[in-house]
């Protein structure tokens, strides 16, 4: 009954769709999310034309798996979809109705970091939840998160160096400077930046598929991505409108530098909307550090 009340919905909320998505993100590029504006009700009572899309965008930030992988290649309505829907909504404080409405299909098409929120069955965005192995430490007025196992350097790393791939974009310096200088004011760690290999830290920009197993998708979607300790990597999408401030249409490289860096030391993402790791983060505007991070940061190195 309420995965038909779910497609019941889908049917009635397409008409929305467009201008929802739309508005977060500049009107005259295309978005790998265009696939939300375009699902359509098929002949089929339980199915939707371009659903298949939605179950891989939620496999690929971790909420829907199928023991048959042919499944994610559907159009079908099932149970599993509807309960990766309702935790996606639940992580972003959207009503967990396993329905998809207008507040749900703006968040999804969100531009967003590519590292997922639910890592291996840990949701690392609901910290007490108990098949999280983070929710021993439950501390109900924080919401900062860790990656399973919490990884972080060791402790006699307190110093990390980084360094630019060659040939990156030259504004990018001061801003992943900037970001770094950030991090270093609020934790034990200090940061330097060398010319040469070896470092500890690597920042580049790339297009598409990279080398790393986890390819961009072009304008629009995924921002950047970074690996947890003590892989080091930090990726631009390079596709992406790349600015230095809260430029209209744009991404300020330093506040997506800040996000990535403290996946870098060890943080997962955040439900909490005024956290640096919160997953999302639209064009034009600027945000730095928030207690919440610092608070994460400092629990994960206590």
């Amino acid at each position: 009954m309420a995965i038909l009340k779910a497609l019941q919905l889908l049917s009635l909320i397409f008409i929305q769709i467009c201008p929802i998505a739309h508005s977060i993100r500049e009107l005259s590029d295309p978005s790998p999310f265009e696939f939300v504006d375009n699902l359509h009700e098929s002949s089929e009572s339980n199915s939707i034309e371009g659903l298949n899309k939605l179950k891989n965008y939620l496999k690929q930030f971790g909420y829907l798996n199928y023991e048959d992988e042919t499944l994610l290649n559907d159009d079908l309505v099932d149970a599993n979809l509807e309960s990766a829907i309702k935790t996606y909504q639940e992580n972003f404080n959207i009503n967990a109705t396993g329905m998809l409405d207008a507040t749900t299909i703006a968040q999804l098409t969100a531009p967003r970091c590519g590292v997922p929120d639910i890592i291996n069955g840990y949701n690392t965005m609901l910290r007490n939840n108990s098949h999280n192995p983070m929710s021993k430490s439950i501390n109900i007025v924080s919401h900062y998160t860790f990656f399973p196992n919490r990884p972080r350097w060791p402790s006699s790393k307190t110093h990390l160096t980084y360094r630019l791939v060659p040939n990156s974009r030259a504004d990018a310096v001061a801003a992943v400077d900037s970001a770094f200088k950030k991090w270093d004011a609020a934790t034990r760690f200090s940061f330097s930046r060398v010319a040469k290999a070896p470092s500890d830290l690597l920042v580049g920009f790339f297009s598409r598929n990279h080398g790393d197993e986890d390819p961009f998708d072009g304008k629009g979607g995924v921002l950047a991505h970074a690996f947890a300790p003590t892989d080091g990597r930090l990726h631009y999408d390079a596709d992406e409108n790349w600015v230095n401030g809260a430029v209209p249409g744009g991404f300020d490289m330093e506040t997506v530098a800040i996000h990535e860096i403290g996946h870098l030391l060890g943080l997962g993402h955040s439900p909490d909307q005024s956290a640096i790791m919160y997953p999302t983060i639209p064009p034009g505007i600027t945000k730095g550090l928030g207690k919440d991070d610092i608070k994460g940061i400092e629990a994960l190195y206590a």
